[in-house]
């Protein structure tokens, strides 16, 4: 997938590697293809972690996705005794 160029708008950015799998998940339980960029440079970089990964999706997904990850979150802070 790396290079699709229908892979073109970023849905989330993050260096939180937890948070970037979880988006992951939320979008293929939706039936929504994303795909990762800026893993490399990351990784380049080294641990200190100043350079955020972002996972695209297609335009014509990015409003469904973007929805899906709100409901998710909502649903994760709702169920949150701490938040």
């Amino acid at each position: 997938m790396a290079g699709d160029s229908r892979f073109v708008k970023p849905v989330l950015k993050t260096n939180d590697l937890v948070e970037l799998s979880w988006a992951e998940a939320v979008l293929s339980q939706a039936g929504i293809d994303s795909v990762v960029f800026d893993t490399h440079t990351a990784i380049v970089e080294g641990s200190i972690g100043a350079i955020p990964r972002r996972l695209l999706v297609s335009d014509e997904d990015f409003s469904r996705a973007r929805r899906s990850l709100e409901n998710a979150r909502a649903a994760l802070d709702a169920s949150d005794p701490d938040a």
